[in-house]
């Protein structure tokens, strides 16, 4: 491809609305330009990584024996609220009506339409098992879209499903299409870790695994054990708890102490002189419209997602100040579990303090002295907070430490929650029938560029991997105008094109300095220039990121190209 005929339209300064070094990159080298918030378009450049990346996943699933398809962005609401999702879904579902008021949801994500497909077309177990799975568009109402791809309203994802007789068929399908997803996200040159994760809005009966590419921007955490291989997404993470609760039979009983205006727990540990870890933090949460107490400690905070889960709850919320004041009769800051009318949920690690402080229920005031289990009942008790880095691994002797990481990929084991709802059923070797049994397999297809570009760059531009650059080679002519540059150049052009690798070759009458500035801005693996030694049939070739060039002869050239890009 001629650059001079390619829509390349590079920034020198990244814009001021992106804040993150792979959107910069994208937006300065560019790949994408934005159309309306959270919605951009793929320009050429862009495009030709997306397809790289398409063709790598289509390849993999095709390995695995899954089968392509593709379905409608538009789907019947009815469906969603025969699943029971429509309204867990909530603002982020994009909802729109047609002419004849009957109303559609743009589609996020596609289990409610290919379980009503199976439904009609699959009825016996002959013809299981069976994986599907499409690439396309899928749309996301974001209250505050952000990071360009990482955080959109619209984004390409690659979602597959897969659909087995028992819970046997359906472990040998998931490992498959897990160890699909690790040859994927090789191949694309990410490095990423496995973690142990939450179903989220998808929901399911089983294990899952979210496929997290370490980034500091990433928008999860990730705790990973020092020792083994253990590591989970904060939301799921655990730590080994043994301990009981504690008998205090000497701890004299609570005693109120005047705290003014002391709300936070580090205003508390300041006043008082004590260490978070002997506070018993009280937070009132509505859960599905019901409030609930949580107890945690001072030094910890709650998992929310471990709380909606041990509640059954499709939602929680912290409760605001009118909703505090009414149940606790003080305002936020000064909640406790002592005479508290509302059912509590304590967190293991809470309820085996010997002696701490609490909220006094009363505006000012708090409570030395309370005992978990004397002075409040431990009516609920379990894992309802977040691991800290030092905690110990619940499977060795390690302890925890925290990455940040890009979630890319996603795999659940669904179970019957489809099936059963939607009325996907089969029938037997025993002519019985029986709902299917279903899996879930998606991957941020957009989401990869944003994860391969934070982790491979440097202060002049991209660094793409072989596999998935737009371009294997940058050729460059110092000069176009010179007749022996350029026609060195264009014999090189069509004889590395001969040999199937992508050329890109830069013959814009432009400034060497401009030209090299762009050549590192967009990322291509290797780059060739032909400057004044070509009438000696001399180029200089170099890969991105590495310092020196070096001086080769023509003849040389392909076989050098050839070498560097096989290693």
């Amino acid at each position: 491809m001629l650059q001079s005929k390619l829509l390349i339209p590079t920034l020198r300064d990244a814009p001021s609305e992106a804040d993150v070094v792979s959107h910069q990159l994208m937006l300065r080298a560019g790949l994408i330009r934005p159309l309306a918030a959270g919605i951009y378009t793929y320009l050429p450049l862009g495009w030709r990584v997306l397809r790289k990346v398409s063709s790598i996943i289509r390849e993999e699933m095709d390995r695995i024996g899954a089968q392509e398809m593709l379905m409608p962005a538009m789907q019947p609401a009815e469906l969603w609220q025969q699943s029971g999702r429509y309204s867990l879904y909530g603002p982020e579902l994009v909802r729109l009506y047609d002419r004849h008021n009957r109303e559609f949801a743009l589609g996020p994500t596609h289990e409610e339409v290919i379980t009503s497909l199976i439904r009609d077309e699959v009825n016996s177990y002959r013809k299981l098992p069976m994986i599907l799975y499409q690439i396309q568009t899928k749309f996301r109402d974001e209250r505050r879209p952000r990071y360009g791809l990482l955080r959109g309203r619209e984004f390409m994802m690659k979602d597959a499903y897969s659909f087995d007789a028992d819970w046997e068929s359906l472990d040998d399908t998931y490992r498959n299409v897990y160890y699909a997803y690790t040859r994927i996200f090789d191949r694309c040159g990410l490095t990423y870790r496995v973690v142990e994760a939450d179903a989220g809005t998808i929901g399911g009966e089983g294990e899952t695994h979210e496929f997290m590419a370490l980034a500091d921007i990433g928008e999860d955490t990730v705790a990973v054990c020092s020792h083994c291989s253990y590591s989970a997404n904060l939301e799921t993470a655990y730590t080994r708890h043994g301990a009981s609760p504690a008998e205090a039979r000497t701890v004299p009983k609570p005693e109120k102490i005047h705290t003014p205006g002391v709300r936070t727990i580090d205003q508390l540990t300041a006043s008082l002189d004590i260490e978070a870890g002997h506070i018993l933090k009280t937070l009132i949460y509505m859960a599905d419209g019901r409030p609930v107490a949580v107890i945690v400690r001072g030094d910890h905070e709650v998992n929310e997602t471990k709380l909606k889960n041990a509640l059954r709850a499709n939602h929680i919320e912290l409760a605001n100040e009118e909703i505090v004041r009414q149940h606790t009769g003080a305002p936020i800051g000064f909640a406790g579990p002592v005479g508290l009318s509302l059912p509590l949920w304590i967190d293991q690690e809470a309820a085996i303090i010997e002696s701490g402080v609490a909220g006094a229920n009363e505006p000012n005031y708090h409570l030395r002295y309370v005992v978990p289990g004397r002075d409040f009942p431990l009516e609920h008790i379990g894992d309802y907070r977040n691991v800290t880095e030092g905690d110990s691994c619940p499977h060795c002797e390690g302890t925890f430490k925290f990455y940040r990481g890009i979630e890319v990929g996603h795999v659940f084991k669904l179970g019957t929650k489809y099936s059963a709802a939607l009325g996907a059923g089969f029938l037997n070797a025993a002519g019985r029938e029986n709902p299917v049994i279903m899996g879930c397999y998606g991957i941020g297809v957009s989401r990869i560029l944003s994860a391969v570009i934070e982790q491979n760059h440097d202060d002049g531009g991209i660094l793409w991997p072989m596999a998935i650059a737009p371009f294997h080679v940058h050729l460059i002519p110092v000069s176009v105008q010179d007749p022996v540059q350029r026609g060195l150049a264009e014999k090189l052009y069509y004889r590395l094109q001969a040999e199937g690798m992508e050329v890109l070759m830069d013959d814009r009458e432009e400034r060497p300095g401009v030209k090299f500035k762009d050549s590192d801005l967009i990322g291509i693996p290797i780059r060739i220039v032909v400057g004044k030694q070509a009438g000696e049939g001399l180029v200089e070739i170099k890969e991105r990121g590495q310092a020196a060039a070096e001086v080769i002869g023509y003849e040389d050239v392909v076989t050098h190209v050839l070498g560097r890009m096989k290693s």
